[in-house]
């Protein structure tokens, strides 16, 4: 696993679509991203993690004075992240009631909770953890629209639940989507596609880009 960009105290990596970011239950679910860069960065520790069928940008710092100044960043949230993803519909046009800034993003809030009965899934329920997601959209095909995400929390399954619950799932999405929208893409089309922070440690200005060739009209991957 080779980081995009490495320094002394952190690392920048890109996650396929697929990989796990951290292990989980079970000797079948031990590969991850996690243990793969710490086959090479034994000092290497998680920040933060991608749903294994998201693909893109994740941070993982060197050493514990790392991981506790990244997990701040995170926490009083300034490290800026931005998504793209193929959803199905027009949410532009279904949505045209909720007010868009000038750059034309809009804004969902949902508290989302864990369905305990149904977990992993998520839903938007009152007792849920408050929740905000920022979208706005790049293209539009005859089936579905390319957009641009940007959590402002960062929830389980945040970008999912909140698509979803506004009736624009993401093409191939196997927990939130029906399978006729499951069907539309071989993977799910969500990507973490921009990184953005000032390093903990010189206070330099860090951007990093992950660009994906997706459409909004089929074939939705190039």
């Amino acid at each position: 696993m080779t980081p995009l960009h490495e320094d002394e105290h952190l690392l920048v990596l890109e996650k396929p679509s697929g990989l796990l970011s951290v292990p989980g239950r079970g000797p079948d679910k031990q590969d991850c991203l996690a243990k793969r860069v710490q086959d090479r960065y034994p000092e290497a520790l998680v920040v933060h993690r991608l749903d294994q069928d998201t693909s893109g940008l994740l941070i993982m710092a060197r050493g514990i004075e790392a991981q506790r100044r990244l997990n701040k960043l995170f926490e009083t949230r300034q490290v800026k992240k931005r998504y793209v993803a193929v959803v199905a519909g027009q949410p532009v046009q279904t949505q045209s009631a909720m007010l868009a800034d000038e750059a034309g993003w809009r804004t969902i809030e949902g508290p989302i909770l864990l369905d305990w009965e149904r977990r992993p899934i998520h839903i938007i329920h009152p007792d849920g953890k408050a929740s905000q997601s920022r979208w706005r959209v790049l293209q539009t095909g005859d089936n579905a629209s390319l957009i641009e995400l940007e959590p402002v929390t960062g929830r389980t399954h945040q970008l999912r639940v909140h698509l979803q619950s506004i009736g624009h799932p993401m093409l191939g999405d196997s927990l939130y989507a029906t399978p006729d929208i499951q069907a539309m893409s071989p993977r799910l089309l969500l990507h973490a596609q921009e990184l953005a922070f000032v390093h903990p440690f010189t206070d330099q200005a860090l951007a990093f880009t992950a660009p994906v060739q997706w459409s909004a009209s089929a074939p939705h991957i190039a």
